[in-house]
Parts: structure tokens; C-alpha cells; sequence
């Protein structure tokens, strides 16, 4: 693991920083939570987070590695973790909350997408002025996300599509969708997939807002009913949509796992100066002391497994298990520190009125929201699964349904 950058990572270190410190104000200790404020009410602080993406784009930091041509810088994916590192120094809005399906797709079309699509989607998506959401998810398919039970049917150069997607972020603001269906169910179940992009606004397709515990409404459930997606929207082969997910996944934990959870420690340190047991700081007790400093040293040990993965993209090489590890740990981390700040709230951790209460309404809302990081990119039971099967080479977990035609598998009733 090599922690210096090369020179030319130093240079575009120094440039990122050079363009924050011109656009943006340092993050400080009394708003260094907002770092992970992505579990409140999004549409407020969307169009904030929209310009900012927008911000980014025209100063060449909102596309780093896609292609000039497209509006992109042209660099790598080290400079975007690089960039990444260095923006949650600064008290921006949180853009990674939408950007991270835009940026997949944007790469499928990339790769696979019409020359219509290329030229029609990626650039306005990248700016952030066309919003993606993720039609993956279901009632009976969640962390078994082969297993959903949406249906495509093709009709002429269209497909007829027809089913239930839960918990899509963002479907009320977005533009277009990706979304995952079955066109085949008489093969095994990650075998009659079949990938598509959706027109968000065509006929067929009905939202119903989700009230989360934080207030918010960011996840929706989506009812699809006769939908029609025209065969050119398809994004790869017929059946072969398990390996888009696959890909789309592996983004997504990446930018789960290099969330930057120092400012979070600063936050508490501060709260427990502010507070008082038995009459003294809480900072000054023992066990405070020794809690917050076992807090740091996971937050090290993410930190440093990321740092293996950015060794990896330096080197050209492809990132390892670090994906996985820092994915899994970072979830239960927040949400052990959020909770351990609560208590320290004592009653006042039951308040959410910030008038009557230090920090109050901030620390309750990621509590609630933590939990968002435990299942977004693959719930803690796959993830352990994932390092278990693949890195210690444990033996497969049993699946009883692998081989299993997916019109034979039964259905669970209650």
C-alpha cells in the first residue's frame, strides 16, 4: 500500500483543492455532518445539490473520467476518488446521492448505448441536468435481487412491461430509469434478465412516495403496468442482465465505501465537549474518551483499506476485496456513532427542535438514516457472503434455486 501520490496525483490533488477553495467554503466542526446528510428530505436539498453537480461539470470536476467529448476531463478513476477525498473537506451539498446511478449509466451508454443516446443522454446527465433512478428492487426480491419477478414481454420492436419496484431513490425528480426485468422464466433466475432504460415519464408507470423515519420521502414504490419500452432502449443481450447489475453494483459500493467519516468523529468529539456528565464535559470520562477513540480506529482501518483500493486504481490495476470490507464496515460504523452521540444527548436525544438542543435534528436524522448504508449496494448478510465466497474462498452458501428454471420455484405465501 503506497499512501504518497505520484507526481502527477499530487498535481491533481493540488488543482482540486485549488478550484474547492475558489468555489466552496471549508467544512467546520459545527457542519461536518452534513458530510453524510443524504437521509433527510432530498427534494429540499436537491436543487442545491443539482447546481453544485452543474458547478462541478463546467470547472471539469463533475465527469473526470469519462471523455473529453462527452464533457468529461478525461482522467481516471483514481482522480475521482482523489476529488472525492478532497470535496468532503468542503461544506458543499452531497451530489454522490443521485450521481452515482447517472455516472452508470452513463458508462453503459458508453459502451453499448446508440449514437443517439450517447449524444442525447450522457453530457446533460453528467451535468445533472437529466436525473436517473434505479429500477432494481422489489417486494420479494431485495437482497436476492435475481430474483425479481417484473415482466417483460417483447411485442414487435417493443417490450410490454409489467410489475412492482420499491425503495428507488429518486424516482419522483428523475428523468430516466435503469431498470432490470425478467424476459425469460423458463431458465434459472439470474438467467432470464434482461436490462433496459426507461423514459420515466411515459404512460404506464406510477409512483407512490414511501415516508421514511427521517421525514423525508426519497424512496418510492413504482408500479409498471403495460409500460412499452422500445427494443433500442435494451441495454445488452437478451438474458444476459445479471452481468449489468453486477457492474452497476460494484460502482456503487466503491462510493459507498470512500465516505469521508473523520469530519463525523470531529462532530463527536465536539458533542461531547458540549456535554456534560455529572457536571463535567463528557469528553473528560473514561469511557467516553475510550468509545470515541475505538470509533477512530475503525474509522482508520476503512480508511486505510480504501487507501488499498486507490494503490490499485494507481497502479492500473482492478481494486480487490477493499470494495467489499469497506462497504460492509462503514454501515454499522455511522450507525454506532450516531447512536453513541444520542446517548450522550441524553433527553435532549429525543429532541429534534434545534432551538432546544445542541446539534439536535441532525444527529436523530442520521441515526434513522444510517440504516440506508447497511442495505443500499447489498444488504450486510451479502456482503459478508461476498467476502466470505470470494476472498476467503469459504465454501458457497446453499442455493437451493440456482439451477432451478425460475417458473418452477415456489412462491412464498403468507
Amino acid at each position: 500500500m503506497d499512501f504518497d501520490d505520484t507526481p502527477e496525483e499530487a498535481a491533481f490533488r493540488a488543482a482540486a483543492r485549488t478550484w474547492l477553495a475558489a468555489n466552496a467554503q471549508p467544512r467546520s466542526s459545527t457542519n461536518s455532518l452534513l458530510v453524510n446528510q443524504e437521509t433527510g428530505d432530498f427534494s429540499q436539498a436537491f436543487p442545491h445539490a443539482r447546481a453544485w453537480q452543474a458547478r462541478k461539470f463546467d470547472g471539469g470536476f463533475g465527469a473526470i473520467y469519462f471523455p473529453a467529448e462527452v464533457g468529461g476531463r478525461g482522467g481516471n478513476s483514481l482522480q475521482n476518488m482523489v476529488f472525492m477525498e478532497e470535496e468532503a473537506r468542503f461544506d458543499v451539498p452531497a451530489t454522490n446521492h443521485f450521481m452515482i446511478v447517472n455516472r452508470g449509466c452513463c458508462s453503459l451508454l458508453l459502451k453499448k448505448g446508440s449514437a443517439a443516446q450517447q449524444r442525447d443522454l450522457i453530457r446533460p446527465s453528467l451535468r445533472g441536468d437529466l436525473i436517473w433512478c434505479q429500477l432494481f428492487s422489489e417486494p420479494g426480491a431485495g437482497s436476492d435481487l435475481a430474483g425479481v419477478r417484473t415482466r417483460a414481454e417483447r411485442d414487435g420492436d417493443h417490450w410490454v412491461v409489467t410489475g412492482q419496484k420499491i425503495w428507488t431513490s429518486n424516482a419522483q425528480l428523475a428523468d430516466w430509469g435503469v431498470l432490470v426485468a425478467r424476459t425469460d422464466p423458463a431458465v434459472p433466475k439470474h438467467k432470464g434478465l434482461t436490462f433496459f432504460i426507461v423514459d420515466m415519464k411515459s404512460p404506464g408507470i406510477t409512483l407512490r412516495p414511501i415516508k421514511q423515519l427521517t421525514g423525508g420521502s426519497n424512496f418510492n414504490e413504482v408500479f409498471l403496468d403495460g409500460l412499452r419500452v422500445p427494443d433500442a432502449h435494451r441495454i445488452g443481450g437478451v438474458g444476459e442482465g445479471w452481468k449489468v447489475v453486477i457492474a452497476f453494483l460494484a460502482g456503487e459500493r466503491s462510493n459507498i465505501a470512500i465516505k469521508e467519516l473523520q469530519p463525523l468523529i470531529n462532530s463527536l468529539v465536539q458533542l461531547a465537549s458540549d456535554t456534560e456528565i455529572d457536571g463535567r464535559p463528557a469528553i473528560e470520562d473514561g469511557g467516553v474518551r475510550e468509545r470515541i477513540a475505538s470509533f477512530y480506529i475503525r474509522e482508520a482501518g476503512v480508511r486505510f483499506t480504501v487507501q488499498r483500493m486507490l494503490t490499485a486504481l494507481s497502479r492500473n490495476e482492478e481494486p480487490g476485496p477493499e470494495i467489499a470490507i469497506g462497504k460492509l464496515v462503514l454501515g454499522t460504523l455511522v450507525q454506532e456513532m450516531t447512536a453513541f452521540a444520542l446517548d450522550l444527548m441524553q433527553a435532549q436525544g429525543m429532541v429534534t427542535d434545534p432551538e432546544h438542543a445542541p446539534f439536535a435534528g441532525v444527529w436523530q436524522t442520521e441515526w434513522l438514516g444510517s440504516v440506508v448504508d447497511r442495505l443500499g449496494g447489498g444488504t450486510d448478510e451479502i456482503m459478508r457472503n461476498v467476502i466470505g465466497e470470494r476472498i476467503l474462498g469459504l465454501p458457497e452458501d446453499v442455493r437451493v434455486d440456482k439451477a432451478v428454471p425460475f417458473n418452477q420455484i415456489g412462491v412464498a405465501r403468507a
